[in-house]
């Protein structure tokens, strides 16, 4: 079955980075769009960002546009995102999703403070 396993996530101060990583299984990961969503207390969920299944289109919420990257590795069945210059906004359990089907995983948090 499909499963998604993310981490990386913890306290971080303002202006540090981090990287989440997402291992992936079950399917063929290098077939499959993905994307990373994020959801803070209080607030909608937010699509942070997307990479096509080749890797080669990438596509950011304007709130983190400059700050993140995302990327993934074929050969680890692993998606990243790399966050820089990081603000309390930030601040959110960070999801990583195959947007085909909606499986999701248990998700990170990420918490931005000084």
């Amino acid at each position: 079955q499909v499963q998604l396993v993310e981490s990386g996530g913890g306290l971080v101060q303002p202006g540090g980075s981090l990287r989440l990583s997402c291992v992936a299984s079950g399917f063929t990961f290098s077939s499959y769009a993905m994307s990373w969503y994020r959801q803070a207390p209080g607030r909608e969920r937010e699509l942070v960002a997307r990479i096509s299944a080749a890797g080669g289109i990438t596509n950011y919420a304007d709130s983190v546009k400059g700050r993140f990257t995302i990327s993934r590795d074929s050969a680890k069945n692993t998606v990243y995102l790399r966050m820089n210059n990081l603000k309390p906004e930030d601040t959110a359990v960070y999801y990583c999703i195959r947007p085909a089907g909606n499986y999701w995983g248990q998700g990170t948090q990420v918490t931005v403070s000084s």
